[in-house]
């Protein structure tokens, strides 16, 4: 019973001085009940994502290919004995696959910000052994 007493007073003592708070200001109020983020609306300008320059094979491997190509996730070719079969089909057909997506990879394997150059430049590095 001295247990319940003890956090009935404590709930008591919290609840008159949240009452007693009048920092509250309607400003404060609106700042903690503002959104945190946005919402893209049709019309509005969006974000446009700013390439950073060229990147090598193995930053674009490393950096989005990596998750699968290094992991050998969902059936992603990892070694060089993995890419060989798909090598042979030509290099246009992997850059297409890599382009558009092909099986389980995502176009561009999420990385929309990368330029043709880039994919192609990732596929040299996975396909000659990282």
């Amino acid at each position: 019973m001295k247990k319940l007493s003890t956090a009935l007073l404590i709930l008591l003592v919290a609840s008159v001085n949240a009452q007693n708070n009048t920092e509250m200001t309607d400003e404060v109020i609106k700042k903690r009940l503002a959104p945190i983020g946005g919402v893209y609306l049709a019309g509005a300008v969006p974000a446009v994502v700013v390439p950073t320059g060229p990147r090598s094979g193995q930053q674009v491997f490393q950096n989005t290919c990596f998750g699968c190509h290094g992991t050998g996730a969902m059936g992603a070719p990892k070694t060089t004995a993995d890419w060989e079969p798909r090598v042979a089909k030509g290099f246009d057909v992997l850059l297409n696959h890599a382009i558009n997506g092909f099986n389980s990879m995502p176009p561009k394997g999420t990385c929309m910000d990368c330029s043709d150059d880039e994919l192609k430049a990732a596929i040299d590095f996975m396909t000659k052994g990282q």
